[in-house]
């Protein structure tokens, strides 16, 4: 018998992600005809308790949080980066869940078998890298000890609370200076932005918890980064 999904989770689980607004590319990105892609897949893994709150908007529970990590500063490439716990995956790999669970246990420490799979989303196209990569939704009632495991890869381990991302006060959108315009998050002092603040936004607009932000309020991303003591890249198309 299978573990019934939360129901504060039910609709993300469920339903598939939306961009109401149209202020969310990364939903749009799919690989051009006849291009040769890599398959890579990332956990979104949510944790807090299996009951809803009566009382919270969506009955998102306190304590809900998402699992991100920061890529190193010393990295060439997505350096300072936030993101969720993914990367390419491995011929051993049992489909886009294997990758994902094997990589986040890579990066994080997280013990997979204390993981729910929930649901699959479809893959989105990263025209630097050519990736495919796979979003993975999972939930763990009782989360094991992550920190980082590879100081050359991660420089930070998060579970990030719902509720401060969900903050209108911390959402708005950043504008890269090579054109691109998406979403972002101002959590635990980083900002969240590009791919993972794109799949977060979508998975928001159909979850229930969203309370009314601001969307038009957009921001020059090297300016957003900078309070954070970050820079931006030269991709226009963040991981």
């Amino acid at each position: 018998m299978s573990t019934p999904v939360p129901e504060w989770l039910r609709a993300v689980a469920s339903t598939e992600p939306t961009d109401p607004h149209r202020i969310n590319p990364v939903l749009e990105r799919r690989a051009p005809r006849g291009t040769v892609t890599r398959p890579a897949a990332v956990l979104v893994l949510f944790g807090g308790p299996r009951e809803a709150d009566p009382l919270a908007v969506g009955g998102l529970p306190e304590g809900a949080d998402v699992l991100l990590t920061q890529r190193a500063s010393t990295m060439r490439q997505h350096s300072g980066q936030v993101a969720f716990p993914g990367g390419a995956a491995d011929p051993g790999d049992d489909g886009p869940i294997g990758t994902a669970l094997r990589e986040a246990q890579e990066e994080t420490g997280l013990d997979p078998s204390g993981v729910q799979p929930l649901t699959v989303l479809p893959e989105i196209f990263i025209p630097p890298s050519g990736f495919d990569v796979t979003p993975v939704l999972g939930y763990w009632e009782q989360p094991t000890t992550v920190g980082i495991q590879d100081e050359g890869e991660v420089g930070r381990v998060a579970r990030v609370p719902l509720r401060t991302l969900l903050d209108p006060d911390n959402r708005f959108q950043v504008r890269h200076p090579l054109g691109y315009q998406g979403p972002a998050f101002r959590a635990d002092g980083m900002l969240v932005w590009g791919f993972t603040a794109g799949i977060l936004a979508a998975l928001f607009t159909v979850s229930g918890w969203e309370i009314p932000w601001n969307y038009e309020d957009v921001r020059d991303l090297d300016t957003a980064l900078s309070e954070f003591g970050e820079g931006v890249e030269d991709s226009a198309v963040p991981r």
